[in-house]
């Protein structure tokens, strides 16, 4: 069982899927920064909000205090709307599945190429030859 399992382990579709996983997590890290970092200051300038992350309403403030973000109305025990981070969240998403699509895209179009490309013919067996020859000299 252990010699099949290192067999499996060692075949490159698992480590693929290992690599796979560890880009995505790079590139995940990446579109975060790019949503956080660079698109709702953006954003939040055009709507004029300070900090597009920090757009949400109280629905109970048990306390009547007022917060200026959603972290200190949460730890306040009020309950919130978190608007602005679920607009991150989905600007997120979009992002990823727009790279994603066009990276299958290309892969599916070198695919198609691939298959595509007409592929040699197998050159001929001896035996192939000799029938050739053969038949060469019965025409004669």
């Amino acid at each position: 069982m252990l010699k099949e399992f290192k067999e499996f382990a060692i075949k490159g579709n698992m480590m693929d899927m290992a690599l796979g996983i560890i880009i995505g997590a790079a590139f995940g890290t990446v579109v975060t920064s790019l949503v956080s970092d660079l698109l709702m200051p953006v954003i939040s300038s055009i709507i004029g909000s300070p900090d597009f992350s920090n757009l949400f309403m109280v629905l109970r403030n048990p306390s009547g205090a007022a917060y200026a973000s959603v972290k200190a109305a949460r730890d306040g025990g009020a309950v919130v709307l978190a608007l602005g981070l679920f607009i991150n969240a989905v600007i997120s998403f979009l992002i990823v599945s727009a790279a994603l699509f066009f990276i299958v895209k290309m892969l599916n179009r070198l695919r198609r190429q691939e298959e595509a490309a007409p592929a040699a013919p197998p050159a001929p067996t001896a035996e192939v030859r000799l029938l050739g020859e053969i038949r060469d000299l019965l025409r004669r």
